[in-house]
């Protein structure tokens, strides 16, 4: 099947699945049920069916899916078999947070360069990581065809940095600074905005 017939929020839940069957993994369950999946996720276990069905078959009627199976085979459609390189540009406080986050090298995520324009951070190094003037962006992006990149600089520099980016070849954006960026077919971008999820949360209370 065609990556673009599946709906973007069949494969935006998708992680949801994997980090449920890591946590069974850790528990040595070997056999999960839809239905059990669901109790935990908020999903119906129709929905887990349904999107699994996109992908082929995985497990038997009755007998639930065999949990290391179904992981690898949902890492695999992720392309998460691999460890993908990341540039972070911008290394601010949110920056300078992400950089010591653990959770990207645990699954298969790795900064491998970060760059700031603030002459009081470039040169400094953060949990391992040397900061590169942005103006030194195409020298070290280009030849290393790193594909993802993190933006987390304020609105104003944000689309001049992302064009930056994708001359340099990167293939995928994510963005966490608070505006809607202009990026060319092809590119893959989601959006990060902590702000804008609160004043959604807010609506409920």
């Amino acid at each position: 099947m065609e990556k673009s017939s599946i709906p973007e929020v069949v494969v935006a839940r998708l992680p949801v699945y994997i980090q449920k069957l890591n946590q069974l993994v850790r528990e040595g369950r070997e056999i999960v049920s839809s239905q059990e999946m669901a109790e935990h996720l908020g999903v119906s276990s129709a929905q887990i069916r349904k999107d699994l069905s996109f992908f082929g078959g995985f497990g038997k009627q009755g007998t639930g899916y065999n949990v290391i199976n179904l992981l690898e085979s949902l890492r695999s459609i992720l392309n998460l078999n691999q460890i993908w390189e990341v540039v972070l540009v911008g290394v601010g406080h949110l920056g300078q947070a992400l950089l010591s986050y653990q959770g990207f090298s645990r699954n298969g995520f790795e900064i491998v360069m970060a760059f700031d324009n603030d002459p009081k951070i470039v040169g400094k190094t953060f949990a391992g990581i040397k900061v590169i003037d942005v103006n030194e962006m195409q020298n070290h992006i280009c030849p290393r065809g790193v594909p993802i990149a993190i933006l987390t600089v304020p609105a104003a520099n944000a689309q001049e940095m992302a064009d930056q980016l994708i001359r340099c070849g990167v293939k995928a954006i994510l963005n966490y600074a608070p505006v809607t960026l202009k990026v060319p077919e092809g590119i893959r971008l989601a959006n990060i905005d902590p702000v804008l999820s609160l004043q959604t949360i807010t609506f409920y209370l």
